[in-house]
């Protein structure tokens, strides 16, 4: 029996009373590009506006969008937008998407800081409201009423959001969190907090899903300050430590285990000084002197230097692609260096950061990861966390957010376990509803993912993209044909074939004459109509030509012709 079909919503669909609705954008499915609206009695709120990181599959596009239109579509009704905290997968669309949603914006202090130094490189940047809360105290908003929760996290002021809908009851949004009883920077999990919001009653806990299918604990901070200490000291030559730029706990646990070692801290990449002026702005760099700059660190002996960099998921225009290659202006390695991977690999980050590593590896220069060493604990909870976490609020319902397939589905397995009555794995798109009494799907809106294509914005599904997809595989063949005006060749075609022939092998010199002779063959076989018929000609050309290729290479590239008439 088929299920019945979802129905396709709009901002104006009917919304009971007695329900709370939860649409994701972003964040299901995918790591990043993180974006959720609630919606309660035709009033919205948003919770973050973040990025996400393009892979492999798209050539020629770095980051990720995803796709407003819906919380745009909704008009005065979406009343604002709240951020967890300062992560670009949170964050880092809110600079791009800002103009077609228009809406204010809340945060906590750092965040703010964050946000604001990224709208004001906007042109529009002094239009957007950004509106920095107190922590400690509820944000009203329509019929919401949004408490804070202080929560662990590799960034300063992570907050969880206990989200009250009027009388309807309380959702517990969590953002990313962890247990951490030595964060280094920031506060404290507020387990009291979260036991207080279990009392009151949590109808729903929409729920951070990225490591619900890793056992154990995540484990603390301030055991990679001490192991970065003991690991530095085995080495003799310059130590590149990469890592997530927003890990301001990070950089704290890099400067004190280079103190140890009698070394000085270099910032290189624009986005670690970005976030570390938003640190030092806000108080979280308290106790470390500046950092130095890349020309006053090149004074140095390397023996004396430790350098930060951006980079650690193989972005290609970032700082440690940039010194793999070794052309970085301000960073050269050599043999006797090392470079330590100081995060995880997110899924589809993996052949870019071999690459990476292959290109360290012919400079002469060590490698340290995670697998090798301790140098590295994660921001968000393992499974025992989560355990925890339900045990804490004792939720009716759960959603699994943030996360691939697979930690969203352990994510709902292990909710059950943990005494949950349903736990509903949504999509990006997807609406749910949420009463007392039920959880389920009730249909969907327009959702998706958009590119940043140049200085455009473009959806993944577009010409441009998709054809430098088709090119990157199969290559670009362009014919030009001069022809009369009865259609006959009045020379032989000429052919531009980008990523299949070599214009001067003598090998493939005996290809272009064979694809040039069997479209002249082509040419002459059609019938005077056809010839005279710019259309009909053209497309017998490319026809010929891609089969050609199909036949003899198995490809089938990009194929156009270009027919001039005389």
């Amino acid at each position: 029996m088929n299920a019945p079909k979802e129905k396709m919503m709009t901002a104006d669909f009917h919304m009971k009373p007695d329900a709370v609705y939860f649409v994701p954008l972003g964040g299901c499915g995918f790591f990043g590009a993180n974006m959720a609206l609630y919606g309660y009695n035709n009033q919205w709120i948003m919770v973050d506006c973040g990025m996400g990181f393009a892979d492999d599959t798209m050539p020629g596009v770095d980051i990720l969008l995803p796709d407003p239109s819906f919380a745009a579509s909704l008009g005065d009704k979406l009343l604002g937008i709240i951020f967890t905290h300062g992560h670009e997968d949170h964050i880092g669309a809110i600079e791009h998407l800002w103009p077609r949603l228009k809406k204010p914006l809340y945060a906590t202090g750092f965040t703010a800081a964050r946000v604001r130094k990224d709208l004001l490189e906007q042109s529009w940047g002094d239009q957007a409201r950004l509106y920095e809360v107190d922590p400690k105290k509820p944000l009203v908003l329509g019929p919401f009423s949004i408490r804070f929760i202080d929560v662990a996290h590799s960034i300063p002021e992570a907050q969880s959001l206990a989200i009250r809908v009027g009388d309807l009851g309380t959702i517990l949004h969590t953002g990313d969190w962890k247990i951490d009883a030595d964060p280094v920077v920031g506060k404290l999990t507020d387990a009291a907090g979260f036991k207080a919001l279990g009392d009151e009653g949590v109808l729903a806990l929409v729920g951070d899903s990225t490591n619900a299918m890793v056992p154990g604990h995540s484990g603390s901070e301030r055991t990679v300050c001490d192991n970065l200490a003991e690991l530095f000291g085995e080495f003799s030559g310059a130590i590149v430590v990469s890592c997530f730029s927003t890990n301001v706990a990070r950089m704290h646990s890099i400067y004190h285990a280079a103190q140890t070692c009698g070394r000085q801290v270099c910032l290189v990449g624009r986005s670690l000084w970005a976030v570390e002026d938003a640190a030092r702005e806000t108080g979280y760099m308290r106790g470390l002197p500046p950092f130095l700059e890349g020309d006053v660190a090149r004074q140095l002996p390397s023996d004396k230097l430790v350098y930060i960099c951006t980079g650690s998921q193989g972005e290609p225009r970032a700082a440690l692609s940039r010194i793999s290659n070794d052309d970085h202006p301000e960073v050269s390695l050599a043999p006797g260096d090392v470079v330590i991977f100081s995060s995880r690999t997110i899924p589809g980050n993996e052949r870019a950061i071999e690459r990476i590593k292959n290109r360290l590896y012919a400079l002469g220069v060590d490698i340290v990861t995670e697998r090798d060493a301790p140098v590295h604990v994660s921001g968000h909870p393992y499974r025992d966390e989560l355990k925890q976490m339900y045990e804490w609020t004792r939720p009716r319902f759960a959603i699994p957010v943030h996360g691939e397939r697979m930690q969203m589905e352990k994510h709902g397995l292990l909710a059950r376990e943990c005494g949950v009555e349903n736990a509903i794995i949504p999509e990006n798109g997807k609406v749910i509803e949420i009463t007392a009494q039920d959880i389920r799907i009730i249909g969907h809106v327009k959702s998706g993912v958009l590119a940043i294509e140049g200085k455009r914005l473009v959806e993944t599904n577009h010409e441009a993209i998709l054809a430098r997809k088709r090119i990157m595989w199969n290559g670009s063949l362009v014919v030009t044909a001069v022809v009369s005006a009865a259609g006959d060749l009045l020379a032989p075609v000429q052919l531009t074939a980008l990523g299949l022939l070599d214009e001067n092998s003598e090998l493939d010199a005996g290809y272009i004459t064979d694809v040039i002779e069997a479209i002249g063959e082509k040419v002459r076989n059609l019938s005077k109509d056809d010839r005279r018929d710019d259309h009909m000609l053209s497309e017998a050309i490319r026809v010929t030509a891609r089969r050609f290729f199909a036949e003899r290479f198995d490809r089938k590239p990009q194929t156009r012709v270009h027919l001039v008439r005389v």
